[in-house]
């Protein structure tokens, strides 16, 4: 009788989800087991964030964002409507204020034509008042193929799934670290004790480069968090936009900027801004953590990637200290929301790759060591393109390994 081989996936956040689902998919003979150190799948960033559909706009042409985004699209879409999770095409739009911007704005335009992004298209301020008529700007792109979820909901989808098909979920389990072990296969240490698999894929989000680097990999890239403020406005502002209103991100400074989002549940949010966080997973209040706090401090990478954008995070900060000027910010875009009565939601909390050069690693990142695979970056749109993560990591291993297995999707 042939042994059957086990898999161990690291990490109960969407993409560690969608990984299970795959083996289980493509290698249906496999012993599965997740592990997951809190006590609830999506626990960090998977149920902490805007909840966006990305269409693809902004990536760079023929990188794994830019394929996996459009990918995933589509594979989420088919996902959620065979169980019912409720998908809103809504739409978005990136306004542009000034002349500036708009030269920017068709930069992204070009870029979101490159990747095939469905229905995309550069719009004037007439036409801009049609699409969103409490949107101000001077021009904007119109990606009518966004869209919102509650990725929370498909993470808990997945992991129910994962358990119909026999998967061992092991919550409350941290990983410590996963070694090569002496006769092939990998040693699995957890604080429960040592298991031995056959290839272990580690998803571990906020701490992937702490595992990574405790399982033999190299220390770049390193984790630098950033902290997302979210505020809800009041019920009344529930349906002031149709979509989603965007502002033309700064290329000096590499996040999206505060937006207003729609949620599925129908209620309006303004936010994120993005700001070093002080922790990695310390939600609410003053949101620090002394071991997170030191670990930036020695990273040589950060302080090369602070220096160069001082000024950026000079705004950022005037965000963090007021919320009446975080408020007045996404105003500029959407007049009728200024002075809107709103309440604080937790903040998400960013896991973002840095170089040693002290440059933000953009793209997805994905190291195999031996029977080892570490996702080590997998920032925006990771959560929109979790299913096709999935797939292209499945299908390495599969091919590494030479197992037979059914074909893709």
């Amino acid at each position: 009788m042939v042994e059957r081989r086990r898999f161990a996936v690291v990490g109960g956040g969407i993409i560690g989800a969608a990984v299970v689902g795959e083996v289980n998919r493509r290698l249906p003979d496999a012993e599965v087991v997740l592990f997951e150190k809190e006590r609830e799948p999506a626990a960090h960033q998977s149920g902490h964030n805007s909840g966006v559909v990305h269409a693809g706009l902004y990536y760079e042409p023929g990188g794994l964002k830019a394929r996996l985004c459009r990918r995933g699209v589509r594979l989420l879409r088919d996902y959620v409507a065979e169980r019912d999770i409720p998908y809103e095409r809504c739409g978005k739009v990136v306004v542009a204020l000034d002349e500036g911007e708009r030269g920017r704005l068709e930069a992204i335009h070009d870029r979101a034509r490159r990747n095939g992004v469905p229905g995309v298209r550069l719009v004037g301020g007439a036409e801009l008042r049609e699409i969103e008529p409490e949107a101000r700007g001077i021009a904007a792109l119109h990606s009518p193929d966004t869209a919102i979820i509650d990725y929370a909901a498909v993470t808990r989808a997945l992991v129910r799934d994962a358990e119909r098909a026999g998967t061992h979920v092991r919550l409350g389990v941290e990983v410590l670290g996963a070694q090569a072990a002496p006769g092939g296969g990998v040693t699995l240490r957890t604080r429960h004790g040592d298991e031995r698999f056959d290839h272990v894929i580690a998803c571990a989000g906020l701490q992937s480069d702490r595992l990574a680097r405790r399982s033999g990999a190299g220390p770049s890239p390193s984790i630098v968090p950033f902290f997302g403020q979210y505020l809800l406005l009041e019920p009344r502002f529930g349906d002031i936009t149709r979509g989603l209103v965007y502002p033309v991100p700064d290329p000096a400074y590499p996040f999206l900027g505060v937006h207003l989002t729609k949620r599925v549940d129908g209620a309006m949010t303004v936010g994120p801004n993005a700001f070093l966080s002080f922790s990695r997973e310390v939600y609410r209040g003053l949101g620090i953590d002394v071991r997170d706090t030191l670990a930036v401090a020695a990273d040589p990478g950060f302080w090369r990637f602070a220096s160069r954008n001082l000024a950026g995070a000079r705004r950022e900060l005037r965000g963090v200290l007021s919320t009446g000027r975080f408020l007045r910010e996404a105003a500029r875009y959407v007049p009728a929301i200024e002075g809107a009565a709103f309440t604080r939601l937790p903040r998400g909390i960013r896991a973002q790759a840095l170089g040693r050069d002290g440059r933000l690693v953009d793209d997805f990142v994905i190291q195999h060591t031996g029977p080892v695979t570490h996702l080590r970056n997998a920032p925006s749109p990771g959560a929109t393109s979790s299913l096709a993560i999935a797939e292209h990591i499945v299908q390495h291993v599969i091919e590494r390994q030479g197992l037979a297995s059914r074909p893709r999707r």
